[in-house]
């Protein structure tokens, strides 16, 4: 049940008594975490606060991934699990955040950091996995670059740089099969 279809439900919930609606409010932003966690954000913190939590995200990021890259072997299993968590990392930041900048900033440090190139057999059980990365990886990646688009020039200007360091590394890699089907630019 949509509120915007029931513009009656709408004129009562406005004529409520003040006191009756926040009660009411308090009670709903209790059953989501995520807006619980934004309301916190947006009226609580501040850019130092914004800063603090990307940094943060930016050291767990670093250390998964070197937690990938030292001791065993890394394999594109491994590597898509981790790269899915991180990504839904970010995606959290951005529903408390709605911050644009940090999110774009924080995935392709994502991308540019995570390993996408693993030798793994046809014949091996590991090789579907090195398949589903590629794709993955690339499709977010273009999915990125249609959120670089809908950005201001000036953001686009500071972050060009750095997607065209991501665009290289999937055209040097297995990934850029994929891109090219998806018809990914090789470059900005």
């Amino acid at each position: 049940m949509l509120l915007s279809e029931h513009s009656a439900l709408k004129l009562e919930i406005k004529s409520l008594p003040a006191k009756e609606k926040d009660k009411l409010l308090l009670r709903l932003i209790a059953k989501d975490k995520v807006l619980t966690e934004h309301l916190h954000f947006k009226l609580l913190e501040d850019e130092n606060d914004l800063v603090k939590r990307q940094e943060q995200l930016m050291e767990l990021m670093d250390a998964g991934i070197s937690e990938l890259l030292s001791g065993k072997k890394a394999t594109s299993k491994d590597v898509l699990l981790k790269m899915r968590k991180l990504n839904g990392s970010i995606n959290h930041h951005f529903k408390v955040t709605r911050d644009l900048n940090s999110e774009m900033e924080l995935r392709i440090h994502l991308l540019l950091q995570i390993p996408i190139e693993f030798n793994e057999s046809i014949f091996s059980s590991l090789y579907k996995f090195n398949e589903k990365l590629n794709v993955y990886f690339v499709k977010t990646t273009a999915s990125l670059l249609n959120k670089y688009y809908k950005m201001h020039e000036d953001l686009q200007f500071d972050l060009k740089e750095s997607i065209n360091a991501l665009l290289a590394k999937i055209y040097a890699h297995q990934t850029a099969a994929v891109a090219k089907t998806l018809n990914l630019p090789e470059y900005l």
